[in-house]
């Protein structure tokens, strides 16, 4: 099984030939691999918890420490397609992952998938956000005391 990091490294590989566009529309083929919500995380979503409040769009982040490694579970609005594909990477780079790997994912993944001059500066920021929350969630997990931690 692959680490994280040559999972990002991979998913760096196939983005770093693309133009602008191409770019783009590999982010669009993993929004639509990005999973339903399980019904154990569906019963939990009415609360309203879990939302990146950074991201102007609505993501709802549920990361999650199982016996095999890391489980991202998350839920993107369909009209930010662009959002979920970038979700949908980091819940494929991450899963069944150990909380080390999860928390070594490089701060700059955007700009190294050249991400940061096809996407404007507030969906950056929000992407970014997005990974913070997923490291800390996965984190938070991981402790005997933060199984439900954002």
């Amino acid at each position: 099984m692959s680490s994280v990091a040559q999972r990002i490294d991979s998913i760096v590989d196939d983005f770093s030939d693309l133009e602008g566009r191409e770019k783009l529309e590999l982010l669009l083929e993993f929004a639509a691999r990005l999973p339903a919500l399980p019904p154990h995380i569906v019963s939990r979503r009415a609360s309203g918890d879990h939302r990146v409040h950074e991201c102007q769009t609505p993501v709802y982040l549920w990361p999650e420490m199982t016996a095999e490694g890391a489980k991202l579970h998350a839920e993107v609005a369909p009209e930010a397609p662009t959002v979920m594909g970038f979700v949908a990477i980091l819940a494929e780079a991450v899963d069944g992952r150990p909380v080390d790997e999860v928390l070594s994912v490089r701060d700059d993944l955007l700009d190294r998938m050249g991400l940061s001059q096809v996407l404007g500066i507030l969906r950056t920021r929000g992407l970014r956000a997005i990974l913070g929350h997923v490291k800390r969630g996965v984190l938070a997990a991981s402790t005997p005391t933060g199984k439900d931690s954002p």
